[in-house]
């Protein structure tokens, strides 16, 4: 199995040519990686990268909605992600949870509407500081995934992206035996499945993580907005 590096981009850059600078860039950089890519622009730009780029890199959404059509204004459905040549959606991300109220039972919809779509899903799960300093970081982990995949049978098309929340975004990365422990322990829940670390990754630690944590890739957030640090990234996966 391929190691996957996904790059998420949040709500940057700014402008289009920002955008388009910086994915030409990591396309020209990484067509010979052994790694899989995938970029996750914004949905304003989603659309015209993925038809101009097809054969370069995978393209994936930041999120999407439960239903498959309706009104649910400012929503982007499944089908359309599907249409346009997405292949894999995040689904569960903590900035998710916490700023848009996601809850396991509307995870857990996402997920299954995807995988019924042919979608690859990027399932994020992930523990706070105060679980973690609490140590239960373990019961957060089973519990997140047993809500997130309940009634799901087949997860050949599953990878889940280990992020501790406090991890994000703060500089403060993951240890990589830590972080080797939280990935035994969902390969034991959810065996077959990819596993990826996302949090504070770096092109100075990156490389830890594949060889030394086990991981099956990255999901990697601030360091996929340079290019050059996104492609020595990508680079030390192999």
């Amino acid at each position: 199995m391929k190691k996957l590096i996904v790059a998420n981009w949040k709500m940057n850059p700014q402008t289009y040519k920002q955008a388009e600078d910086l994915i030409n860039s990591v396309i020209k950089d990484t067509k010979k990686a052994n790694s899989q890519v995938a970029i996750c622009p914004p949905f304003t730009w989603l659309t015209d990268f993925s038809h101009k780029n097809k054969s370069d890199v995978f393209f994936g959404a930041q999120n999407v909605f439960y239903e498959d059509r309706g009104a649910f204004t400012g929503e982007i459905s499944c089908a359309m992600l599907k249409d346009i040549g997405v292949e894999y959606v995040i689904i569960g991300h903590s900035e998710r949870r916490k700023y848009f109220g996601e809850t396991d039972e509307i995870i857990n919809k996402k997920i299954k509407i995807a995988l019924e779509t042919g979608l690859k899903v990027i399932f994020c799960i992930g523990e706070t500081q105060e679980q973690h300093d609490a140590g239960e970081r373990n019961a957060v982990l089973e519990n997140q995934i047993k809500r997130g995949l309940e009634g799901i049978d087949n997860l050949e098309n599953v990878n889940i992206a280990y992020e501790p929340v406090w991890a994000i975004g703060t500089g403060k990365n993951c240890g990589v035996e830590e972080t080797k422990e939280a990935i035994k322990l969902i390969n034991k829940l959810v065996p077959g499945v990819r596993v990826l670390y996302g949090g504070s990754v770096k092109s100075e630690n990156s490389g830890s993580y594949i060889k030394e944590a086990m991981a099956d890739g990255l999901l990697v957030g601030g360091a996929s907005l340079i290019a050059e640090e996104f492609v020595k990234i990508v680079k030390s996966a192999e």
